[in-house]
């Protein structure tokens, strides 16, 4: 049974911008999403967030600037009941070869050994296909929403029997009420 859920960030907890998200106050929660994250809290699943953040290879924003975005996303989830276990992120870019940077799984195997979990026994929610090859690529089940990136996604990428929801609040919804099937 799935107990630990793996969030990216941008297009599925906060709105997503091609600039990037520099500050705090480029930091907006999608609608419902952060209700989700605390309903997910309350039914007693784990939720962690695994999130590329290339700005800071790129020198768009530092290490302390994303811990102050981190800072303002924790504290709106606390204030609804939710919680993060853990937020795990590469800070490299697109041509740094690392194993961290999805689609590549580093992220998610970091994860798993973090919290002692086979990757099968996660769930990973994401709005690009880089977030679905990611969790495929370990074993992990892959849920789309259509928020961000996924819309495009969903329109214009093979993503094969992955689940699809509008936004993160469908997706939990359907988590609690295990109506979820992968692999």
């Amino acid at each position: 049974m799935i107990k630990l859920i793996v969030l990216d960030r941008d297009g599925v907890i906060n709105k997503d911008s091609d600039a990037f998200i520099k500050s705090p106050d480029e930091w907006v929660p999608i609608p419902g999403s952060i209700e989700a994250i605390a309903k997910l809290t309350h039914a007693g699943y784990k939720i962690v967030i695994a999130t590329n953040q290339s700005g800071i290879a790129r020198g768009l924003l530092t290490a302390k600037d994303l811990e102050n975005i981190h800072e303002k996303m924790q504290k709106a989830i606390k204030s609804q009941g939710g919680e993060i276990y853990g937020i795990f992120i590469c800070p490299h870019g697109p041509n740094d070869n690392c194993e961290c940077r999805k689609p590549k799984p580093g992220l998610l195997f970091e994860i798993s050994k973090k919290f002692n979990i086979l990757p099968k026994d996660m769930l990973v929610i994401g709005d690009s296909l880089r977030d679905l090859l990611a969790a495929k690529s370990c074993g992990a089940c892959a849920i789309l929403v259509k928020t961000g990136k996924g819309e495009l996604t969903f329109k214009n990428q093979d993503i094969g029997d992955t689940p699809v929801f509008n936004d993160l609040a469908a997706a939990a919804d359907a988590i609690i009420d295990q109506k979820i099937t992968c692999g």
